[in-house]
């Protein structure tokens, strides 16, 4: 995810909206590049014991929270309670390093292929509110 978001030049003018791996790319993205902001979904910052997501390289450096705060105007983070994959304490430590709005939600699963839901309208609403205030 890293060379795609560095070849399409993603910059102070981007919104970058990640999920599970790829709000771990946003996150790294931001460690050394500016960005107006992110929305994190289904995010975590360990690997959790996976080897598969040991092997991902994510994971290899400590994560510079300060960096990711500061290359960026905002973060939002949405978290579900009932993730099969990202316990809920994986996100609200993210939500504390990051000093992120945090919306934890009940009976999400992990956003994805097991969420009954075909859209995100939170989701949306806050990229409309977020470019509100720009």
């Amino acid at each position: 995810w890293l060379p795609f978001l560095k070849k399409i030049d993603a910059d102070e003018n981007t919104i970058l909206v990640g999920h599970s791996s790829g709000a771990l790319a946003a996150m790294r993205y931001a460690e050394s590049n500016k960005i107006l902001g992110s929305i994190l979904v289904g995010v975590c910052y360990s690997d959790l014991g996976d080897e598969t997501e040991k092997k991902s390289g994510y994971y290899d450096n400590p994560w510079n929270w300060q960096e990711i705060k500061s290359n960026q105007n905002w973060v939002v983070i949405f978290a579900s309670d009932s993730d099969p994959y990202i316990p809920i304490e994986q996100p609200r430590f993210i939500a504390k390093q990051l000093d992120a709005e945090f919306h934890e939600m009940e009976d999400e699963g992990h956003f994805g292929s097991d969420r009954n839901k075909k859209i995100f309208p939170e989701l949306v609403e806050e990229i409309k509110q977020k470019l509100k205030l720009r």
